[in-house]
């Protein structure tokens, strides 16, 4: 079972594409560009549609999303964290 998605192997977050992702699953994800698979624990519950960090990052480091620049974080997040509004925020303002 795939659990998250990502499309290029920099991407620092993936998309949550299953229900029922609870802290402590090993979640499997498929890297698009280079079909292949990956493998990281959830540190956290992570809803549907929403990101999973795949690395640690701290304050001000860029967040890779679909192989673009997508924002900022905005508080350390830890790789298998919940990646949301609540430690990434939009760099254009």
């Amino acid at each position: 079972m795939i659990h998250f998605v990502l499309h290029d192997a920099k991407d620092t977050v993936a998309v949550v594409v299953v229900e029922g992702v609870t802290a402590s699953m090993v979640l499997k994800g498929w890297i698009m560009d280079e079909d292949r698979m990956i493998e990281i624990t959830a540190k956290q519950d992570i809803p549907i549609g929403h990101k999973v960090a795949l690395k640690d990052m701290a304050v001000g480091d860029t967040v890779w999303k679909y192989g673009i620049d997508m924002g900022k974080v905005v508080a350390p997040i830890k790789a298998g964290e919940h990646a949301h509004v609540q430690n990434i925020k939009t760099k254009r303002w």
